[in-house]
């Protein structure tokens, strides 16, 4: 009997999208190449949520070199257009280090705009972009942006003025720190020497540029070889085939609980959906229906279950609108029925209704008034 149990909820479609799991996360690290020169492949990203200034900036935008780790903190506003961004990346760092080969980036609006793509596209640029809820993908800008918040925090804290007013400061310090992962400073693996007065440049500093480049290289690949023997404890190996189907791992909004209090009764994972492909090592792209068709359609192993059987009647996702982050809201379908709830002073009038995607097969009741004021479209017929 208990051989039975675990093979029927193994094959159980619902209590294998509702079922959480209690494993290590799949997936384990796949660190990116090593550059081979200086400002051929950099990542970027947006740190947004600042407080206005007087000159109108709200974020700042980070650009890492990911051989020499040379940063550049540039302040502008979320409201800025592509081409407006465009003419920054040629006037700071563009003409400072020339085109870089490749871009590594998240999967912001600005950079996945058809301007931005047809831009790079003439500069020869390749453009990188990661998987969905796969930070890992850029983890060292991400461990820049929390430096600079930091500095940042810093300066507001023991100053108390703007923070674009220090975003200079934060640059030049960041760039003249010491990396463990390249046993010198960004600043001195870029250039050869410290910021500081020196007699003695000349041609030998130049000579020794690509010795030093060289050795910096090697730091680097010991630090991804030490980091990814530590990330891999703590991960599972996973891989699925072509053709194999999977159930996708969602999240509900919590905060709308208006008329529906199932927000954590919500299911943890939708499909099974039909894999098209492997994209690299850890990604796959999947067979999404129409109705999310605005949902990036390759996703990181660790977002994905095996499905062991593909039921033959799937839950309808006509209704499921997932948006970028994988979340979703729950809306009523239609009313099933009516009635009228009549107490000492007043009657209350009461609508049966079917939500979308309800984990329950039993509908709920809800005031009338209150579905009208929330929800206008469903009493226009």
């Amino acid at each position: 009997m208990k051989r039975a149990v675990a093979e029927y909820v193994a094959i159980c479609d619902t209590c294998q999208r509702v079922k959480a799991e209690h494993q290590r996360p799949a997936g384990l690290l796949q660190p990116l190449k090593v550059p081979e020169w200086k400002w051929v492949e950099i990542t970027m990203d947006f740190i947004v949520g600042f407080s206005r200034t007087q000159k109108g900036y709200n974020s700042i935008w980070v650009v890492v070199d990911r051989l020499t780790k040379v940063a550049h903190f540039i302040p502008v506003n979320t409201t800025y257009s592509s081409v407006k961004l465009a003419k920054l990346y040629i006037s700071r760092i563009v003409c400072l280090h020339g085109i870089p080969k490749r871009i590594i980036s998240d999967r912001r609006s600005q950079f996945t705009s058809h301007f931005w793509e047809q831009l790079h596209d003439s500069l020869d640029t390749k453009l990188r972009f990661s998987t969905t809820y796969h930070p890992q993908t850029d983890g060292q800008i991400e461990r820049t942006n929390q430096i600079l918040e930091d500095m940042l925090r810093g300066c507001a804290i023991q100053y108390g003025i703007s923070w674009d007013k220090c975003l200079p400061y934060a640059e030049f310090s960041y760039n003249n720190s010491y990396q463990a992962s390249l046993k010198k400073s960004p600043f001195e693996a870029l250039y050869g020497k410290r910021p500081v007065r020196s007699r003695y440049f000349g041609p030998h500093i130049i000579q020794d540029t690509k010795q030093q480049l060289r050795i910096v290289q090697e730091n680097l690949r010991v630090a991804q070889s030490r980091h990814r023997s530590y990330a891999n404890v703590r991960k599972r190996d996973l891989s699925f085939k072509v053709d194999d189907h999977v159930y996708l791992k969602v999240s509900p909004m919590r905060d709308i609980r208006r008329f529906n209090m199932k927000g954590k009764l919500a299911p943890r994972y939708i499909g099974p959906f039909k894999i098209l492909e492997k994209k690299g090592e850890v990604a796959y792209r999947l067979e999404l229906p129409p109705s999310l068709s605005g949902v990036h359609d390759v996703f990181y192993v660790s977002q994905l279950k095996k499905c062991l059987r593909v039921p033959e009647e799937q839950a309808p996702l006509e209704g499921l609108e997932v948006q970028e982050g994988l979340t979703y809201t729950k809306h009523p379908v239609k009313i099933l029925d009516t009635s009228e709830r009549v107490t000492k002073n007043k009657s209350i009038k009461m609508c049966r209704v079917q939500w979308s995607h309800h984990t329950e097969t039993k509908a709920t009741w809800k005031r009338e008034d209150e579905l009208k004021a929330a929800y206008p479209a469903l009493f226009a017929n």
